[in-house]
């Protein structure tokens, strides 16, 4: 028989079975008899399921009653408070670290994080994979002098051990934004003007003048847009001007 009459009937063969074996995986992950897509509701039924473990409520209160200046915040992704250039693929940088939510994170006023929680049990089984991950977020936090503190969820520490560990790190509001609050309160007091945005019949607070004077914006990064970090050249023709 012909070499190339044979090399024909094997090529033949092997396109119809990736055909079949392509529509079998389709059947299969497609539950639906006729192939439309599933509603989002309707495949997965949601129900209201808690945000915190007990061990993490715990935490909570206990960093809530060990710094009352300060803002405490739940599973938060790192990509939220870490930003990184795009020179290198972003994609990648959010499935190696920027999707991973560490536990509790301590913010001052600004919501500046200035300190993050981490539950772990030192006698945790945990793949290689997890703890290349977890040394990655370690190496991160490090690199932008944010402290990592691992906590033993069934040893927690006191509230005075918190507080000592963690508060005198940072003071919940920064000494230059205490200043601009400082300034802003004796220029209101001098010449009896009332504060921007104001309420007529409202009485200003501390917390109030805060707001006022710093608005500042988190990182835009979130888990699934821009993840195309790359974007194609433009030719000078197509760039417009800046204003």
């Amino acid at each position: 028989m012909d070499t190339t009459l044979i090399y024909s009937i094997a090529i033949g063969a092997v396109l119809v079975l990736l055909v079949w074996f392509g529509r079998r995986r389709s059947k299969t992950s497609d539950p639906t008899p006729d192939g439309e897509r599933l509603d989002t509701l309707i495949g997965w039924p949601p129900q209201p399921a808690p945000i915190l473990r007990a061990s993490e409520r715990l935490a909570y209160t206990t960093l809530k009653l060990a710094l009352p200046g300060y803002m405490i915040l739940a599973q938060v992704p790192i990509a939220r408070f870490i930003s990184v250039p795009k020179r290198s693929s972003y994609a990648e940088w959010m499935r190696r670290l920027g999707s991973h939510c560490v536990d509790l994170v301590v913010c001052d006023v600004t919501s500046q994080v200035i300190a993050v929680v981490e539950l772990r049990s030192p006698d945790l089984q945990i793949s290689e994979g997890l703890r290349r991950r977890l040394d990655r977020v370690a190496r991160a936090l490090a690199a932008v002098g944010v402290p990592l503190h691992v906590w033993n969820p069934d040893a927690l520490p006191s509230i005075e051990a918190a507080r000592a560990s963690i508060a005198p790190k940072s003071p919940a509001v920064p000494a230059e934004l205490a200043a601009r609050k400082a300034a802003a309160q004796a220029t209101t007091a001098r010449t009896n003007v009332q504060m921007p945005f104001a309420d007529t019949d409202r009485e200003w607070t501390d917390e109030d003048v805060i707001e006022v004077i710093e608005m500042r914006e988190p990182t835009a990064a979130t888990w699934f847009d821009e993840l195309d970090s790359v974007s194609p050249p433009q030719s000078p023709g197509d760039r417009s001007p800046q204003r």
